[in-house]
């Protein structure tokens, strides 16, 4: 997996880092090619051990959709399964447990997530209503703009209509945000399998009281310059504010 860089993406993430009275939202857009080189495709190999690439593992209900019955997706349930679960290829499960290490490497490490943890989404509808909803609870008025600009650019890179839609929900055991002060997140993949690339969209809340978010980034890009100065006088007066992205 490489980050594919991305001047619209930074942008709106940095304006997806915000705080709301007593939260602060830490939000990120990247962009990730699926293909696979040197380190990938050896752990691919061992990711692989336990089945081949292509065998379907079988994913959890989407959230978004707990309270939507069978009919209304159109599903069946024959057999006796789930109507509301999804499969997929443990290819594809690779490269979403992939990009989840890549994006917050070194802090978690996601190579013990298995597939009921993950979700397909049924519609860009449901998850865009999803996102519109969390966000524009906690920033607002101000989300009537970026909101727009938020999908525009989204649509740009990946072509949402040709794209599955994927969630990482994990359990409370194995919730690598689920630390003191974690509020809510959402983690969707939009993977466009013919153009070979994953846009990952990661947001959560956290408690201003938790100590954790944009401030808590600042401080500690504030004291690195901190040290530089010592190094070679350098005036924190003439360096611009650093964004938490």
């Amino acid at each position: 997996m490489k980050l594919l860089e991305n001047s619209s993406f930074e942008a709106l993430s940095s304006r997806l880092c915000v705080e709301t009275g007593e939260s602060r939202i830490i939000g990120r857009i990247e962009s990730y090619s699926c293909k696979m080189a040197g380190d990938d495709k050896h752990m691919f190999k061992q990711f692989c051990q336990e089945g081949e690439p292509h065998v379907l593992e079988a994913l959890s209900p989407p959230q978004s959709t707990s309270a939507t019955s069978p009919s209304q997706l159109g599903r069946s349930s024959e057999d006796g399964e789930n109507p509301l679960s999804d499969k997929c290829c443990r290819k594809t499960l690779f490269y979403l447990i992939t990009t989840l290490n890549e994006s917050f490497r070194p802090d978690y490490d996601f190579s013990a997530a298995r597939a009921h943890e993950f979700s397909r989404e049924p519609s860009l509808n449901f998850v865009a209503n999803a996102v519109n909803g969390s966000l524009f609870s906690v920033v607002g008025e101000d989300f009537n703009s970026l909101g727009p600009e938020l999908w525009n650019a989204i649509d740009q890179e990946i072509t949402l209509q040709s794209c599955d839609i994927y969630s990482y929900n994990p359990d409370l055991d194995s919730d690598p945000f689920g630390e003191e002060g974690s509020l809510w997140s959402f983690n969707y993949f939009f993977y466009n399998k013919k153009l070979k690339r994953i846009v990952f969209f990661t947001c959560r809340s956290v408690s201003v009281m938790s100590g954790y978010g944009c401030g808590s980034l600042e401080h500690e890009l504030d004291m690195e310059l901190d040290d530089e100065e010592e190094m070679d006088g350098f005036s924190m007066d003439k360096c611009p504010r650093a964004l938490c992205v």
